[in-house]
């Protein structure tokens, strides 16, 4: 047997791993409503209360290894007053929780809280109780909700009841419970560009019972305070003909079908993106009386196009010269450029001490923006010396350069072409005689 004890930014997880699975054990708030004057004075409206989450039987991969420290153990004596929830969730599994086991090693914080749960049509009291899961583990692709139901107790004289909740506990002072229903994701914020497609991962899964034969799954951006259905499919886990129904609201978006009744797949694509796509989408997955969320942040990049207004600059030395660069069609709208300039006898460039002026950000109708540098060249500048506008942006991996160099004049340039000019009339002359 393997066990593991770590504190992850004061808190308490603990890992017991044996035959492949292992518990964890996170430490978790209670949110309850009506804890505030709603609205209406300085309360609060939600109260929160510590408690503690036992995930029985998370699956650990073969190779796993793990330090043994100590195990976590339930206290000697049943506490009534403490919030200790128990869950098996060998079937069905949580996707990806290994990253549950290695959150203190990344210094990552697990950020887990639990609301009492009523499903849809139930009565408030009624028996079993269900509770609500949100798991999120910070810094990493990982998002799931867990729908937990209370098992059945044999209750006699001496069961305990906790006090806050008023649900009997076990022999061991935890308040048993398994997972029945859970949606997740494998992203929590994703990056797309303009005029290109996504894919936003949601899926679900449920135990191995007929709690429904109908999922109900529906897509919806948030963005700048309004709402907007993407896509609505309801179809039938027996995968009956003729049972599926899609309404999409977006253009180009879609689902399978296939998957979501095979795997439980709920992801869904976008196509030919454009910026007003841009946004927080919630994938809400409905199955009988549950349903739970996931939400997922799309941006929209595009990277700008840079030039410059010459490819090369021949010194005058009469009077100072403008270079412009021009930054277009990019977004979204925080870019950045400056100049840099690197003289014949320097090894590395140097900003412009006057770094010119900024046009202002002109918006196309794609929803993408531009905008212009202009700089003074000096006529001091060396001849020899390299002028560099650089450009960074969002959508860059790096940042973008483009350079020209700084040319002396071409000496008695002007006796040649005076010359030329000379011996051209004098021949048009001699020819019309």
């Amino acid at each position: 047997m393997m066990m593991i004890e770590v504190i992850v930014f004061g808190y308490f997880l603990t890992c017991v791993c044996a035959d492949g699975v292992a518990d964890v054990v996170l430490s978790c708030t209670l949110v309850e409503e009506g804890g505030g004057l709603g609205g209406m004075g300085t309360g609060n409206l939600f109260t929160r209360t510590p408690a503690t989450l036992v995930l029985r039987n998370v699956a650990v991969a073969s190779d796993e290894s793990l330090e043994t420290l100590t195990a976590f153990v339930p206290p000697s004596v049943p506490d009534p007053d403490a919030i200790l929830l128990e869950a098996t969730v060998s079937s069905p599994e949580i996707p990806n929780a290994d990253v549950l086991l290695h959150a203190d090693c990344n210094e990552q914080e697990v950020m887990c809280e639990i609301s009492r749960y009523s499903p849809r049509g139930s009565q408030e009291s009624s028996d079993p109780a269900y509770f609500m899961v949100s798991l999120n583990v910070e810094g990493v692709e990982f998002g799931t909700v867990l729908i937990l139901q209370t098992l059945v107790l044999n209750k006699d004289q001496s069961t305990l009841i906790q006090n806050k909740l008023g649900l009997p506990l076990s022999q061991s002072g935890t308040l048993l419970t398994e997972v029945i229903f859970l949606v997740f994701s494998h992203i929590k914020s994703v990056s797309a560009p303009l005029r290109g497609d996504v894919l936003l991962n949601c899926g679900f899964k449920q135990q191995k019972i007929p709690l429904a034969q109908e999922v109900g799954i529906e897509w919806r951006l948030q963005h700048r305070g309004k709402g907007n259905k993407v896509l609505e499919m309801k179809t039938r886990l027996d995968d009956a003909e003729g049972s599926t129904v899609v309404h999409a609201e977006r253009r180009g978006s879609s689902m399978d079908a296939a998957q979501l009744v095979g795997e439980g797949n709920a992801s869904v694509t976008l196509t030919k993106l454009k910026v007003l796509d841009e946004g927080t989408y919630i994938c809400t997955v409905s199955i009988g009386l549950f349903h739970a969320q996931q939400v997922i942040q799309l941006h929209v990049i595009q990277p700008p196009d840079v030039s410059l207004s010459e490819e090369k600059l021949v010194l005058e030395t009469k009077s100072p010269q403008t270079l412009s660069c021009h930054c277009t069609k990019y977004y979204p709208l925080d870019a950045q450029m400056e100049w840099l300039f690197l003289s014949p006898v320097d090894t590395e460039p140097t900003m412009f001490p006057d770094q010119g002026s900024l046009s202002s950000h002109r918006q196309h109708g794609d929803g993408t923006y531009s905008l212009s540098s202009h700089l003074t060249v000096p006529s001091s500048v060396s001849p020899g010396t390299k002028i560099t506008c650089k450009v960074s942006h969002p959508a860059l991996s790096e940042p973008l350069s483009l350079s020209l160099m700084v040319e002396s004049p071409e000496p008695d340039s002007y006796w040649w072409v005076l010359g030329f000019l000379i011996i051209t009339v004098i021949f048009f002359y001699q020819v019309m005689r």
